[in-house]
């Protein structure tokens, strides 16, 4: 690690793993965390990563603590990391089964440097844009069926691995779930409350707003130092992902719906009501397959709730959605699609369009190598480019930069693609 402090801003480079890190900005801290974007030094094409440290507090003189008593805040920072630590790395064999996956653990370390004594640090892949970010960008108008159904099946394939390995991961809720560019699908961050079923030893466990009522019973019980009859289940992580899903559709915070004795009463016909609101985008879609998945999620007995597995088969996966141009902006991937860039007469001329597509291949090399460029003659896709870059960090670069850039007297407009369907061959036609 370097000799510069951690405290208010993160120091130039850290010593990690054996190589030197930049740390280029804040990412965010907590209580007891605090996140910071590196990369790495000396290869550029590494992709940046992130740097989760556990601060353990400044120590303040007092009396011994008596046998029983809380841990003191040095170690809730060092259980913390421990706990975190452990659950990354025996959830690491997810990386070869299906899309959404947890967070990839690269490495841990230690600082020797912070402000206030030693602290752990696990070194993480930098994941883009979250579930909580995306609903804001909704303006309250609900997120695409494309993008509900992406973030579903990417959820709840790492729900069951999750659940499979025993865990119960307690904390769901749009901030932790983010979009991985690299891997084009969404994943699970912040394994702080997570725990073995059948373990739990943390007793206050997810955020309000996304809490299991059996969950709420258990922390209002133990705020008055009783014990919970009833165990907290993998079904918390249903129940929390079946409003997260909710929220996706309507576009709404539902922290106070959820909460009123209306919900607690009929759930089933506000859902009902969310799904008819005229209000709401996606009404006008057949989504009645999104709805009941949704309700099997949200049965306050949690042994009546549908498991991750059992909610992979629902029908609703089956329908073929379309992204909606929104999407192809906001989600990242190492694909890039311009629109605007060429005219059917360009494309009928073979000199001209050999002509166009070597200035486009130089112009699109500048901010990285590019695997593959391809501009189809007709439709599906006719006049639009998509290249492909070798990873999404140059295909970011190069959506910033030529995005409103003049080409041939018109204004460029730049998008990513699915990096899985460019590769398939699939051209979505319905994209507005």
């Amino acid at each position: 690690m370097s000799g510069c402090v951690w405290g208010a801003a993160p120091p130039l480079l850290l010593e990690a793993l054996g190589r030197l890190w930049e740390v280029q900005a804040p990412l965010g801290s907590g209580s007891s965390a605090s996140v910071y974007r590196v990369r790495c030094c000396g290869d550029s094409r590494a992709p940046p990563g992130a740097v989760k440290e556990f601060v353990p507090p400044p120590a303040r003189p007092g009396p011994a603590r008596r046998p029983g008593a809380r841990p003191p805040a040095a170690d809730c920072a060092e259980y913390g990391f421990r706990k975190e630590r452990a659950a990354l790395e025996q959830l690491r064999g997810h990386r070869n089964i299906g899309n959404g996956r947890p967070l990839t653990l690269y490495g841990v370390f230690t600082n020797h440097y912070s402000a206030n004594g030693p602290s752990r640090c696990l070194l993480l892949e930098l994941l883009d844009i979250s579930v909580s970010e995306l609903l804001l960008h909704s303006s309250n108008q609900g997120c695409s069926m494309w993008m509900i159904q992406h973030c579903a099946r990417d959820v709840l394939e790492a729900l069951a691995f999750l659940h499979h390995k025993g865990y119960v991961h307690a904390d769901l809720k749009p901030r932790n779930i983010l979009w991985s560019a690299e891997e084009e699908c969404f994943k699970l961050i912040d394994f702080g409350l997570s725990f073995k079923e059948g373990n739990q030893d943390v007793k206050y466990i997810q955020t309000d707003g996304y809490r299991a009522p059996e969950a709420e019973l258990q922390n209002c019980l133990a705020q008055a130092g009783l014990q919970s009859e009833t165990e907290c289940t993998s079904a918390v992580d249903l129940w929390s992902l079946g409003i997260v899903l909710l929220e996706m559709f309507s576009g709404m915070k539902l922290k106070h719906t959820v909460q009123s004795q209306e919900w607690k009463t009929n759930s089933s016909a506000i859902i009902d009501r969310i799904f008819a609101s005229e209000g709401v985008v996606n009404s006008a879609i057949p989504a009645y397959h999104l709805r009941d998945l949704i309700k099997s999620m949200l049965h306050c007995d949690q042994g009546k709730r549908a498991s991750a597995e059992k909610a992979l088969c629902s029908p609703f996966f089956s329908i073929p959605f379309a992204p909606h141009i929104e999407d192809l902006v906001m989600l990242p991937t190492p694909v890039l699609r311009l629109l605007n860039v060429l005219s059917d007469a360009s494309l009928q001329s073979e000199e001209e369009y050999e002509d166009i597509l070597e200035d486009i291949r130089e112009e699109c090399q500048k901010y990285g190598p590019v695997v593959s460029l391809l501009i189809p003659k007709e439709n599906p896709g006719k006049g639009q480019v998509f290249v492909e870059y070798a990873n999404a960090g140059d295909s970011k670069a190069a959506q910033k930069m030529l995005t409103g850039k003049i080409f041939d007297g018109k204004f460029v407009v730049a998008t990513f693609y699915p990096l899985s369907a460019y590769k398939r061959g699939y051209l979505y036609q319905n994209l507005l």
